[in-house]
């Protein structure tokens, strides 16, 4: 079992920028692959970014390419998520979540999730 939870959202505007964090407790946090999702008001959660067990590999949705930069750190149990440049767009709730397999964009290929941290971006 895995508990998530996810720190450092707020509101920013628009060129600004925030790190969140997610605080993992529970076993073995390095075996596993953590993701970070969003879900906007009306609309589906999507995938953001993921990082592989040991940091090596990383994907994020082509949204945010360039501008979010997903780490970890074992030693700590915690996973982050550098947004910089953020728009507007980048407004939703905010998740991370661990996945027991590899790195996937897919909400049922992770096991475990957080309750979610609001980020908001204005114009």
């Amino acid at each position: 079992q895995v508990q998530l939870v996810e720190s450092g959202g707020g509101l920013v505007q628009a060129g600004g920028s925030l790190r969140l964090s997610c605080a993992a407790s529970g076993r073995a946090f390095g075996r596993y692959s953590m993701g970070w999702f969003r879900q906007a008001p009306g609309k589906e959660r999507e995938f953001v970014a993921g990082i592989n067990w040991d940091g090596v590999s990383t994907d994020y949705t082509d949204s945010v390419k360039g501008r979010f930069a997903i780490s970890r750190d074992n030693a700590k149990n915690t996973v982050y998520l550098e947004m910089n440049y953020l728009k507007p767009e980048d407004t939703a709730v905010y998740y991370c979540a661990a996945a027991f397999l590899r790195v996937g964009r897919l909400i049922n290929e992770y096991n475990y999730w957080g309750q979610g941290t609001q980020v908001t971006v204005s114009s």
